[in-house]
């Protein structure tokens, strides 16, 4: 096997197994930060001796005894490496790397714990995404920075501050107990949803989508489902993403410019994610994400733009206005209401919006508010709300959608 060829498979193998295998070893060093070092010089092992000795037939475990073997000589040098030794023999003697027939509980249980270390409160959210990025996507530090364009050092800070930062804290490698879980949960599946999220509308840059990102938010959210299955807004964030992730190839048109959803060919649309997330919302509840799941089942099911039931949009974002108000809510209820009852009644709700301090930098409410003006046949008053929207925001793509809609208004 040449070298290039280890590393593409090094590489793949990576990015099935990393999680996995951190979340094995965190479980017996009880060190997030340490377990990652171990996960990683075993992948060097891997770099250094593959080129060799070609892929071995499980490459997982190949990793995870090169791993723990680093472990042990580890802990043979520590002050206290009697105890430590007699800790890491019990794991290994305890803990050997499952067949495909055995151990799928153990291994779940341990992904969940890192699921939740990652993505606990003690750090700050933009800590989570890029430790939960890291840790259960797989990504180089390299990849997490141009995924949110900022600098690879400040996400290589954020790494090392979120790994000091839980180590300080004392968190332990453990799913919370039941009456923590369910607030710890929801700050889980905000992680997964705001990578999607960025991934699918980005905030800058010169792309309008990262479909890379909404793919490891996918395969998250996917993962998660698996490991707490009678969690029912679990299956409805799943069902959201899933009906999202259907549109990828219609928002972008030839050029890479936007395409908004009323305009977008449908037969591009991708009929089986639709019918997992279809499959996943009989699951769901009546959460934020299960409600959100439920407008974006609405689109799904239409065949044609003028076949949408905004009615029944309209009434899924009053019932998300209680679960989850906010005024970002409230925009995408006017929205609706403008398609079920006519523009003019919407605006009223917008107008109302207008000084809400949440919506002041928020690009998406002049847009929406030069629709709603447009549709009314106020061509210039629309154009300068496209214009004052165009300024805002920092995704070069939207900008350009957004100044082409000024012109438009003449």
């Amino acid at each position: 096997m040449t070298a290039p060829d280890a590393r593409r498979a090094v590489e793949a193998v990576w990015r099935i197994e990393s999680a996995r295998l951190i979340a094995g070893l965190a479980r017996v060093v009880r060190d997030v930060g340490l377990a990652e070092e171990l996960a990683q010089d075993a992948l060097v092992s891997a770099l250094e001796q593959w080129p060799e000795t070609g892929v071995p037939r499980n490459p997982g475990a190949w990793l995870m005894a090169a791993a723990k073997n680093r472990a042990v000589d580890q802990f043979r040098r520590d002050r206290n490496y009697q105890r430590k030794l007699a800790e890491i023999g019990r794991a290994l003697e305890e803990d050997h790397v499952p067949d495909a027939a055995e151990g799928v509980g153990e291994i779940n249980d341990d992904l969940l714990r890192l699921v939740f270390t990652a993505c606990h409160p003690v750090l700050s959210p933009d800590a989570q995404v890029a430790l939960t990025l890291r840790l259960l996507g797989g990504l180089t530090t390299d990849e997490i920075a141009r995924a949110f364009l900022v600098a690879e050092s400040t996400v290589a800070q954020r790494i090392v501050r979120a790994k000091k930062a839980l180590a300080k804290a004392g968190v332990s490698f453990e799913v919370p107990a039941e009456n923590e879980r369910a607030e710890r949960l929801a700050g889980v599946l905000g992680v997964i949803y705001l990578i999607f999220n960025e991934g699918y509308s980005a905030t800058a840059g010169d792309d309008w989508m990262r479909p890379d990102l909404c793919a490891d938010a996918l395969r998250l959210a996917r993962v998660l489902a698996r490991l707490v299955p009678g969690e029912p807004e679990v299956h409805g964030l799943v069902a959201l993403l899933e009906i999202q992730a259907s549109r990828t190839r219609a928002r972008v048109g030839p050029n890479g410019e936007p395409v908004l959803l009323l305009a977008q060919n449908r037969a591009r649309w991708d009929q089986l994610l639709i019918r997992r997330g279809l499959a996943a919302l009989e699951k769901a509840g009546h959460g934020p994400y299960s409600l959100q799941a439920r407008i974006a089942a609405c689109h799904a099911r239409a065949r044609r733009p003028e076949d949408t039931d905004w009615l029944r949009i309209a009434g899924y974002y009053e019932a998300l206005a209680v679960v989850a108000p906010s005024p970002v809510v409230a925009l995408n209820h006017a929205v609706a209401i403008s398609f079920a009852f006519g523009p003019e009644s919407a605006l009223e709700l917008v107008d109302e919006l207008v000084e809400e301090k949440a919506l002041k930098g928020y690009h998406l409410l002049p847009s929406v508010r030069g629709d709603l003006l447009a549709r009314l046949g106020r061509a210039g008053e629309a154009r300068a709300e496209f214009e004052r929207a165009a300024a805002m925001t920092r995704n070069a793509r939207e900008r350009a959608l957004l100044l082409d809609r000024a012109a438009a208004c003449g």
